[in-house]
């Protein structure tokens, strides 16, 4: 990065297109493994590879089917589920996983991560609100009813500060205009992850082994085939 000039973002875009450039490195590793197999890769944070450059979707074709691999791939998006505290954040972020699925075009899981962390700020019931994502949950946006507005209608905050523009009529608009496009597309929805709880650590990976057909992909067993081979086993000296 030093030697090149680029900064964090610009180094991960170098090194994407540096791997494009030398895919055999890729498929000499993936290619020998059969279909028992369940490959997790583990992409970095860098929203804009994602969502408006076309470096991880010409990845993905390669790995994909219509590629030179044939595997079957699962996209998982990762949503803090802080987010849903502040409600801009969570259509901003909503609509960027909303951009990854048009741009990957994979099937894709969406997941609200960290649910332990705000385990006592909301009730439940207000969590599920946010599975699906839709305009009503601005119509009670905290932010709202926010000491931030009350100071900034008094005069006494600088409107110029970015905590007056949140507050402001212009960025109340944007959000409902995001929100409203999520909510036309429909595309949306977000599984819930607390990796402290097995049972829904257990329902993420059921919904990733539907997406990419998993169970389907095994080698068909008839019921005692397991008992034979331990038998076998047993047996050799």
């Amino acid at each position: 990065m030093e030697e090149m000039g680029l900064g964090p973002n610009g180094g991960l875009i170098y090194c994407f297109e540096f791997l494009l450039d030398n895919l055999d490195f890729l498929t000499e590793k993936i290619d020998p493994l059969t279909e028992e197999y369940l490959i997790i890769i583990d992409m970095p944070g860098q929203i804009e590879l994602y969502t408006h450059i076309p470096i991880v979707p010409a990845l993905v074709k390669h790995l994909t089917r219509t590629g030179a691999l044939n595997v079957s791939l699962c996209a998982a998006y990762l949503l803090e589920s802080t987010f849903v505290v502040d409600r801009a954040k969570y259509f901003a972020g909503t609509l960027s996983a909303m951009s990854a699925m048009i741009m990957l075009e994979v099937p894709h899981v969406n997941i609200l991560s960290k649910m332990d962390l705000v385990k006592g700020t909301l009730p439940r019931k207000d969590m599920k609100r946010f599975i699906n994502p839709d305009t009503s949950l601005l119509d009670d946006d905290p932010a709202d009813t926010s000491e931030a507005i009350q100071s900034s209608n008094d005069g006494t905050v600088d409107p110029s500060t970015s905590r007056s523009l949140m507050a402001g009529g212009s960025f109340k608009r944007l959000n409902r205009a995001v929100a409203q496009l999520i909510d036309d597309f429909s595309m949306v929805s977000f599984l819930q992850l607390d990796v402290q709880d097995e049972d829904s650590v257990g329902a993420i990976l059921s919904y990733i082994d539907d997406a990419i057909q998993y169970h389907e992909a095994q080698e068909p067993r008839e019921p005692n085939d397991e008992l034979e081979n331990a038998w076998e086993d047993n047996e050799m000296p």
